[in-house]
């Protein structure tokens, strides 16, 4: 009765936001029109066995909510700022602590020439610079190979700037193209940070794979930064085929973690020695039909100091991840979708491994309640674990003091409004 109340409340109230919003924030500054946009969501999440991305879904969990809004206005016709808050709570992440999720000054010399800086949304794969943006998404859950929710606040912008443009190719299409450098910036409430001040040392299993095992005193890690440079580029092609769309980025980190390990004081240390991800991706849409997919391969070297303050040996994976995916909207109400997702930790190891991947195979139905207002209803059937202290998917040891179990049932519902 508990869990029904709360959801029908939350209904009520994300259906009365919009005209409070609308009566509220449109105006105008010395005659320039102020765009306010916001949004919020709401999930609720219940798995078989695992808990997942730190919440508590084996007995079902409604910490899963996030919100944001924000406000842009157009200078002059080339010229135009905005910014936007986020905050969010996703059981041990995110923990209610808003951030400045971008904030850019925008101008346009030509359709083939701008220039975008500040903190700005960075373009990576087909959705990383708009899974912010739930409403526009078939899924409850962005397949999570590729767009990981506990990696969100590192992954979503960078400090710095782009170089941006659209290339008319007549018969051919057009092209897109965004290159962009700057500072990743710290996510201390994320997945990363989390992982490595839960989760305790590090082993490996017969097969050589790196793992974690459940903290000790002695193990246990305080983590006070995690950022360095990042740049990039993206290139994106609408082909002369109506509706298809291929492109390809390439992005190069450099991050270095800084921390200490509690007992002790002995500072901790991960520096990276090269991570390189290129990415892959194509979308066709055809009326309600809607195809994409995605590859990616990410080369991650690093060397971490141990709890004597001694550099161990680096460590290098070859992560590959991708999905494919499809959706069909039947009616003006309902759309429905499925998509395959795969992760490999290291593709040189047995890829059946569960401690080596992540696979998941998601079925969703949305349903468009409101012009803002819709309702995703998504099962995921997943096999494997990967539970690295550097690298996760959502699989945690601290919140699995039984163990984490090769497969997880989980089931998504999330009610979302924007405006």
């Amino acid at each position: 009765m508990h869990s029904i109340t709360k959801t029908s409340v939350l209904a009520a109230l994300l259906c009365a936001v919009p005209a409070v919003m609308r009566a509220q924030f449109d105006f105008k500054v010395d005659g320039l029109p102020v765009q306010v946009h916001s949004f919020a969501s709401q999930g609720f999440m219940y798995s078989n066995d695992n808990n997942y991305m730190t919440t508590d879904t084996s007995r079902g969990s409604f910490a899963f909510t996030d919100f944001g809004a924000n406000v842009s206005t157009q200078i002059t016709d080339n010229f135009r700022v905005g910014a936007q808050i986020y905050d969010r709570n996703l059981g041990k992440l995110g923990n209610w602590q808003p951030a400045l999720d971008w904030a850019v000054a925008d101008y346009r010399f030509k359709d083939w020439l701008g220039v975008r800086v500040g903190k700005v949304k960075t373009t990576l794969g087909l959705f990383n610079d708009t899974q912010d943006m739930e409403f526009l998404h078939t899924w409850a859950l962005l397949p999570q190979s590729t767009y990981s929710l506990d990696q969100r606040g590192s992954m979503i912008s960078h400090l710095g700037g782009d170089i941006y443009g659209n290339i008319e190719l007549k018969k051919l299409g057009g092209l897109s193209y965004t290159v962009y450098g700057g500072q990743r910036p710290d996510d201390m409430n994320g997945g990363y940070v989390y992982a490595l001040e839960t989760s305790g040392k590090q082993g490996t299993d017969p097969n050589g794979i790196s793992i974690v095992v459940p903290s000790t005193a002695s193990s246990t890690r305080h983590i006070d930064s995690y950022n360095g440079p990042v740049y990039g580029a993206d290139l994106r092609w609408n082909t002369p085929l109506k509706g298809l769309l291929a492109g390809s980025s390439y992005i190069v980190q450099d991050p270095t973690t800084t921390g200490s390990y509690v007992a002790t004081k002995i500072p901790f240390r991960i520096w990276t020695d090269k991570d390189n991800t290129a990415a892959f991706y194509t979308e066709y849409t055809l009326g309600g039909f809607r195809f994409d997919g995605e590859y990616r391969r990410e080369i991650m070297d690093t060397t971490t100091t141990n709890s004597s303050g001694v550099a161990s040996a680096p460590t290098d994976k070859d992560m590959r991840s991708g999905y494919v995916a499809a959706s069909y909207r039947l009616t003006k109400l309902i759309e429905v979708g499925t998509y395959c997702s795969r992760f490999y930790y290291n593709w040189a190891y047995l890829h059946s491994d569960p401690l080596n991947h992540v696979f998941d195979q998601a079925i969703a139905v949305r349903l468009d309640l409101r012009s803002y207002l819709d309702l995703k209803i998504e099962g995921h059937f997943m096999n494997g674990t990967m539970p690295s202290a550097t690298v996760s998917r959502g699989f945690y040891v601290a919140p699995n003091a039984d163990g984490l179990k090769p497969d997880t049932r989980l089931l998504v519902i999330r009610l979302g409004y924007h405006l």
